[in-house]
């Protein structure tokens, strides 16, 4: 995440993508500027730390192979799940595992939603359903 100079931004994005990454940004903003102050200090609030924890996630989940680019439905899918905190009971060197599983269980299971996310639409079915799928699959996850 840095800062875009592109004059395109936002209207490159499909409607879904817009709608869950609006804070992301910002989120990552926060987490950097507190991961660096938090190397300083050794006594930090809950609310710190899950600001911190959250970002870990985030950026794993923004981390692609090369050469092997995500679907546009895919990326909505696992950015909301890292935008919602859905994934702050998987370990971190976990998280790349959880998305595979994630994603491979939406497109064998879920693949209408994947489709809406396509088409645009962020739907209260469609995250309703993105958040009990990551919330299930966590389980597997927690320590």
């Amino acid at each position: 995440m840095g800062i875009s100079v592109s004059r395109v931004g936002g209207n490159a994005q499909i409607k879904s993508m817009k709608k869950v990454s609006g804070t992301l940004k910002l989120d990552q903003a926060q987490y950097r500027e507190l991961e660096a102050f938090a190397k300083f200090g050794s006594d930090l609030d809950a609310v710190t730390l899950n600001v911190i924890e959250k970002g870990k996630r985030n950026v794993e989940i923004l981390k692609q192979a090369q050469n092997d680019p995500f679907k546009v439905e895919d990326q909505v899918a696992i950015i909301y799940a890292g935008s919602k905190n859905l994934l702050r009971d998987v370990p971190v060197e976990k998280v790349k595992e959880f998305e595979r599983d994630y994603l491979e269980f939406l497109n064998a299971k879920h693949r209408d939603v994947l489709d809406t996310l396509k088409a645009g639409k962020l739907t209260d079915e469609v995250t309703d359903t993105l958040s009990l799928v990551a919330k299930d699959l966590s389980a597997k996850y927690r320590a």
